[in-house]
């Protein structure tokens, strides 16, 4: 437990009261600031308050230059991290146990965004990382979410990076790791010398009708090779949505299985259920029944119901 100010080079840090460390904790000076560690490392005193000073405002650009350093990429924005190949990537240099072979290092849709952060989270915990994962926010690449995850990552890599060369490439088998396109900023339209802006030339204004029947084909190919990619991206969505009903009723199906056996055992009438049981097994209900802030369960009609399973 520690509780001092400290001043460094006229910069006031109050350090807050850390509780029980003991080992696996989270250590913060504000609650946007967080180191990990381990249970194999305990900092010193001195280690634990330059971690969260030193450095805690690391330089768009000074964190760009070294991911693309790491991980022999060419991302030019913090915003391209959202995807979560980086992140995964940056992880794996620590532990080199991430299945980088499923991680799309060049994803471009919201669905392989999600799945990369699958593998993070996973990752996370089998070693114990006890940080929260913002999937939500980073998945919309936003440049502020994705930089204070990425300010953080960068301390806990500073900490627990083992050190030597890290083939970034030969780990990830060659595979194109080009950040999203769509992520990059959007092209300025030239300005001619009096400041406004430069109209377009038109082939029609030169050609006359050979060149707007050229420009009209070009148009019709262009907008045929979107429908077949926009068609694609449906049919994947479509996959990975099947998928996902599929975990869905999975799991509905073992939670209902526990209901009913949870609920024989409540209405029992042998008189062999203990008051310590009976209560355990109430607190298991309350569980299964729980719902969020603000959800309401629908009403069904009585026709749609199906009859008690009974055993």
């Amino acid at each position: 437990m520690y509780d001092s100010a400290v001043v460094r080079s006229g910069l006031a840090l109050t350090v807050g009261r850390v509780r029980g460390f003991t080992g696996k904790a989270i250590l913060s000076a504000e609650p946007s600031l967080h180191t990990l560690f381990l249970p194999s490392t305990r900092p010193s005193y001195h280690e634990l308050l330059n971690l969260i000073v030193v450095d805690v405002m690391t330089s768009r650009a000074e964190l760009i230059t070294w991911v693309n350093d790491l991980l022999q990429i060419n991302y030019t924005k913090i915003e391209q991290c959202g995807s979560g190949a980086a992140y995964a990537q940056i992880i794996d240099s620590i532990y080199q146990d991430v299945p980088l072979s499923r991680v799309k290092m060049n994803a471009n849709q919201e669905y392989e965004y999600l799945n990369n952060f699958k593998i993070i989270q996973a990752a996370f915990k089998k070693h114990q990382i006890d940080k929260p994962v913002p999937v939500t926010a980073l998945i919309k690449c936003k440049m502020q979410d994705n930089l204070e995850f990425l300010q953080w990552l960068k301390k806990y890599w500073d900490m627990h990076y083992p050190g030597g060369q890290y083939d970034a490439v030969a780990r990830r088998k060659g595979a194109p790791a080009d950040p999203n396109p769509l992520i990059a900023a959007p092209a300025a339209p030239k300005v001619a010398s009096n400041g406004a802006a430069r109209p377009a030339k038109t082939l029609g204004a030169s050609t006359g009708m050979g060149a707007r029947a050229t420009s009209r084909t070009g148009t019709t190919f262009g907008t045929q090779k979107e429908i077949e990619n926009l068609t694609t991206q449906l049919e994947e969505f479509k996959l990975s949505m099947e998928g996902l009903e599929k975990e869905r009723d999975f799991y509905f199906n073992k939670l209902r299985d526990i209901e009913i056996l949870i609920g024989a055992r409540v209405d029992s009438k042998d008189g062999k259920v203990s008051e310590s049981e009976m209560e355990n097994l109430k607190q298991m209900q309350a569980i299964l029944y729980s719902t969020e802030e603000g959800f309401e369960v629908p009403e069904l009609d009585a026709g749609l119901v199906d009859e008690e399973e009974t055993y």
